[in-house]
């Protein structure tokens, strides 16, 4: 469904009045009816069935095969009809209630592009989104359940967001960190906070690619400048260099934008908080490039190579962006590096993607953040307060032994 969402903007919603007609009906107030026969996961192994492919032209694709217009253009449907529903049931609530705010969760709520769309719209005054808010999120809603019924703890609501950013995961002293640089026989420099935003700064600024581990892990899907990949986005490279080379995932995949929080709307039509990178706003006109009339005439996957804003790297083929809003409460140090590259570059932005590469989960200690650097062409590591650059390490091979002995340490 995430890869879904981002070749969305590929297509057109050609097949959105069939999925109506055929498979959803949907009412006015958000509720809908799927039609079964379409679909095989209630009984079978699969999704949708034979039914469903002779409807859209013939079977799936086959994985890592071409992608075609039949598929931009079943993505641009699907999340249109899913913007549609998502829509209706924002409106029923707002009618029913009258409340001003609106809380979502549920793994259809890190659709950032439908609950963009809720937000510009302004079905509601304020919206927030659980960041960890598909199935995994009800871990944090058991640990409560807990918390508050069986331990009768006091439930003390009322700050706009308790959630600390997210940063609700396990976090590693630098003493831990430089035993397994040790252990690895790593290259590395110990600098204080300054001269480690100053290296990491420096780097970015040269459209080196840097691997960013600090503080306590996110809680959730999205890196939010704990367990991070960064990238300059004014590097019209940078997008497909970071999938390609490092992230190893399919080049039509966009990355997110994060910004100081105070200089959000200056980038982006959007001003309000974001800090879980979970709502989509337009990049503003006056950042944009217009196509000429050559970049018109592209299509599919080849809009790609259009540089369409002065940020490139965070902006969509659509000109969208899924925006993370970086304030001094959400995370010091991650804000400290966008100040940092800001007073390097005048750019207030950098493309802020997940630590980790297709197929594996985010990093979540230093052993795992220093073997996905040396597996991939990043070009520096700042892990802790120590920074490491590739050029000084020595050839990598993944040794078992190393690895087990961590472990048992």
């Amino acid at each position: 469904e995430y890869k879904v969402m981002g070749l969305a903007p590929y297509g057109e919603p050609k097949h959105a009045g069939r999925i109506f007609r055929e498979l959803v009906d949907l009412k006015d107030d958000g509720s809908f009816k799927l039609n079964l026969d379409y679909f095989d996961f209630c009984a079978g192994l699969t999704m949708t069935n034979a039914r469903f492919d002779a409807l859209f032209g013939g079977p799936p694709r086959a994985p890592e095969s071409p992608l075609t217009p039949r598929e931009m253009d079943l993505a641009a449907s699907v999340q249109r009809v899913t913007e549609e529903v998502m829509l209706r049931m924002a409106r029923h609530a707002r009618t029913e209630t009258g409340l001003p705010d609106l809380c979502l969760a549920g793994g259809v709520a890190l659709n950032c592009v439908g609950n963009g769309r809720i937000h510009r719209e302004r079905v509601f005054d304020r919206l927030w989104i659980q960041p960890a808010a598909g199935d995994a999120g009800g871990a944090l809603g058991a640990a409560l359940t807990a918390w508050h019924h069986y331990l009768d703890k006091p439930r003390r609501a009322g700050a706009l967001d308790s959630q600390h950013g997210s940063r609700l995961g396990p976090e590693y002293s630098d003493a831990e960190i430089e035993s397994c640089l040790k252990g690895a026989g790593a290259d590395y420099r110990r600098l204080d906070r300054s001269d480690l935003l100053d290296a990491a700064a420096v780097a970015l600024a040269a459209g080196k690619v840097v691997g960013w581990f600090q503080g306590r892990m996110e809680y959730g899907p999205r890196a939010l400048g704990a367990r991070s990949i960064l990238g300059d986005p004014r590097d019209p490279r940078m997008q497909t260099t970071m999938n390609v080379k490092i992230k190893r995932r399919e080049s039509f995949r966009p990355f997110a934008p994060a910004v100081l929080r105070e200089r959000c709307s200056e980038y982006f039509e959007l001003d309000a908080d974001s800090p879980y990178m979970l709502l989509t706003a337009p990049v503003r006109a006056a950042r944009r490039r217009p196509e000429t009339e050559e970049e018109r005439r592209l299509f599919g996957i080849e809009r790609l190579k259009v540089a369409r804003s002065e940020i490139p790297a965070v902006t969509h083929v659509d000109y969208s962006a899924r925006v993370q809003t970086v304030s001094r409460a959400d995370d010091p140090l991650f804000r400290d590096l966008l100040e940092a590259f800001d007073r390097k570059t005048g750019c207030p932005v950098l493309v802020n993607t997940s630590f980790n590469v297709r197929g594996e989960p985010i990093v979540c200690s230093p052993r795992e953040a220093f073997a996905c650097f040396m597996r991939t062409e990043m070009d520096c590591l700042a892990i802790g307060g120590f920074f490491l650059e590739k050029a000084g390490q020595r050839p990598w091979r993944d040794d078992p032994q190393w690895e087990r002995r961590l472990v048992l340490d």
